[in-house]
């Protein structure tokens, strides 16, 4: 049994659902996924009534085997950064470097270390503290240093895997290079966070002076702890690189083996083993975890506990992003790929355009980023052998299009609003606006960069 409706009729329930259940309701992410992907299974063409729960299980099952145990060593890794001291390294390193008069710089360049295994949400509980001390210092730029702070973390959550989002995206898109889509992805993160986060930051900061207020905070006992330490307490600056240095350099190496000593050299089982992002995930949590315990005064008992609790939230990130996959899933099942596509093809829209507005669409009408993403992956991943270009360029291009407008119904934007003391119309003049720029950018970048060097 199948109900014969449009795939746009499944496209807009999915969504109104959506909506509905996590905006309007506030109900968890999970379950509100959960029956939005039942409620577009009810309404697809050519979904059969009885297959409806049982290809959100299987589409649920297969996204989270290929992304499941990276987002829970993430967990860990950032927890083991984060308390260590191996943030607060980075970031005094970065610091140091660069001078107090380009503090601007050295919080962006931080931020956007520190993104590649941290949450998005973890960055800002590491990264708003230090903008707030550095405004309290400095007695300006405010507005500066949160767009710089936002800039960093956002680029790099949709554009740089190993972070979740583009590497779940990239799991789905056929013919992704992981190692390739990394290289892709800094090329699109770095000229995006310069125009969105230096260029826009400045231009805001000059227009609009954000006074220091009164703002949530997320375990500030530690992390002024830590920013209190001499920098001889602290890890050192190789130490607590380490784990985005094993991470990035792992993934890289089946690429880097494959490019210069081709497919058939004695290495490439070895590289395809180390290169795997569940091994190469791993490894850098246990560096991570090795650091957070060597420099923090913990009995076993308490490092394990924290462990355990980093991984109970790095779980219920992992449902969430998996859900998502499923919800596109069965998106794409309706047919909606094909119908959009087919649609804005007929003005002359290219497919990366076509991804572009998809995630834009969704991204605006339910809020996450990763949703949006993943929802995205799933119905432009049968079309991903219509490229003319690398299919990495696709996974920035759904990345793009999935941080537009950050607003109401996204936690961030909340998140954001909380943690740095902003009122409303502060956080729509300077988060909104930049996750509106760096989209577009990014846009713009994928585009010149596919046709100059499409990779093919």
């Amino acid at each position: 049994m199948a109900y014969p409706h449009s795939p746009l009729v499944a496209f807009a329930v999915g969504i109104a659902v959506v909506v509905l259940l996590l905006a309007y309701w506030d109900l968890p992410a999970l379950i509100g996924l959960i029956i939005a992907t039942f409620a577009v299974g009810l309404v697809a063409p050519g979904v059969p009534l009885t297959e409806i729960a049982s290809r959100t299980a299987t589409a649920f099952g297969e996204n989270m085997a290929g992304i499941g145990i990276p987002i829970l060593m993430a967990a860990i890794i950032g927890k083991g950064m984060m308390s260590s001291g191996a943030a607060e390294r980075i970031v005094r390193g970065f610091t140091a470097l660069l001078g107090r008069d380009n503090a601007d710089i050295a919080l962006w360049g931080s931020s956007s270390v520190l993104a590649v295994p941290v949450f998005f949400d973890n960055v800002f509980y590491l990264m708003a503290p230090l903008a707030r001390s550095m405004r309290s210092r400095i007695g300006k730029n405010y507005a500066l240093y949160i767009v710089v702070v936002g800039a960093g973390a956002a680029t790099t959550h949709v554009f740089v895997p190993p972070t979740p989002g583009p590497l779940a995206v990239a799991d789905q898109i056929p013919g992704a290079n992981l190692g390739l889509t990394i290289v892709v992805g800094l090329g699109v993160a770095i000229p995006s966070a310069l125009v969105a986060g230096i260029g826009y930051g400045r231009l805001i900061n000059s227009r609009l002076d954000i006074p220091l207020r009164e703002s949530m905070g997320s375990s500030m006992e530690e992390l002024e702890e830590l920013s209190d330490r001499s920098v001889t307490a602290l890890p050192g600056v190789l130490e607590s690189l380490a784990p985005i240095l094993i991470a990035v350099f792992f993934v890289a190496s089946n690429t880097i083996a494959t490019t210069f000593l081709g497919e058939g050299a004695a290495v490439i089982p070895l590289t395809e083993f180390i290169g795997n992002p569940n091994f190469a995930l791993t490894a850098a949590a246990l560096m991570a975890a090795w650091t957070y315990r060597r420099h923090r005064d913990l009995s076993h008992e308490q490092w394990t506990d924290a462990i355990v609790e980093s991984l109970k939230n790095g779980g219920h990130i992992a449902a969430i992003t998996c859900m998502g996959g499923a919800f596109g899933a069965m998106l794409a099942a309706a047919g909606i790929g094909d119908y959009i596509a087919g649609g804005l093809s007929e003005i002359g829209i290219n497919l990366l355009i076509t991804a572009w507005l998809i995630a834009a669409a969704v991204r605006i009408a339910q809020g996450s980023a990763t949703v949006a993403m993943l929802t995205t992956a799933g119905i432009m991943a049968p079309l991903a052998g219509g490229l003319a270009v690398h299919p990495a360029y696709l996974v920035m291009a759904i990345g793009a299009g999935g941080n537009i407008c950050s607003w109401y119904p996204d936690s961030g934007f909340w998140l954001v609003k909380e943690i740095c003391g902003l009122t409303q119309a502060e956080t729509l003049k300077t988060w909104t606006a930049l996750t509106t720029i760096i989209s577009v950018t990014g846009l713009v970048v994928v585009l010149v960069g596919s046709a100059m060097l499409p990779l093919v």
